[in-house]
């Protein structure tokens, strides 16, 4: 257990890292922005408590927002994404005791599921996001094209970090 919570720490900070120090400086046409950071979130074994997972997203939001700026959009977004994650996951897989203490990921459950699961969550995260922060009506479209090709672009890097982590396995 201790070693599990090592892991998560460590996955914490150096998920906050990767998005603070280089990929908020990322603006590919200036519309994808990679949204590394929520990797933790996706990450987190479906089996654990609700408060946790809703303290630690928030938490992991409210840093994130502290060092970008962006007061409280990532807290928002990444408690209602930790609300969202366990019916997006049983969505996708059935319920039963094999499933329940997965930790998600392409190992466990293999890449299509694991890529619905993923896009599903970072598409959310993605438009909640971009609504809360520009919330304005009036630049529909421009809220719709930095959702839809952030979420490309972070779908793609996390499926990247994914594989990563499996090979180093």
């Amino acid at each position: 257990m201790n070693k599990d919570i090592f892991q998560f720490a460590v996955l914490f900070l150096v998920m906050v890292l990767v998005q603070v120090l280089i990929c908020n400086h990322i603006a590919i046409f200036d519309v994808a922005m990679p949204i590394v950071f929520i990797y933790f979130i996706i990450r987190l074994p479906i089996s654990l408590g609700l408060s946790i997972v809703f303290t630690l997203s928030f938490l992991l939001g409210l840093v994130v927002d502290i060092f970008s700026d962006t007061p409280g959009v990532n807290a928002l977004a990444c408690t209602l994404v930790a609300s969202l994650r366990r019916p997006i996951y049983y969505a996708y897989v059935p319920r039963d005791d094999k499933t329940k203490d997965l930790i998600p990921s392409i190992s466990s459950l293999g890449l299509g599921v694991y890529g619905k699961y993923l896009i599903s969550l970072v598409s959310i995260y993605c438009f909640l996001a971009f609504s809360i922060e520009y919330f304005n009506f009036a630049d529909v479209e421009e809220v719709v094209l930095l959702a839809v090709s952030s979420s490309v672009l972070t779908f793609i890097s996390l499926l990247a970090f994914d594989c990563l982590i499996i090979s180093k396995k």
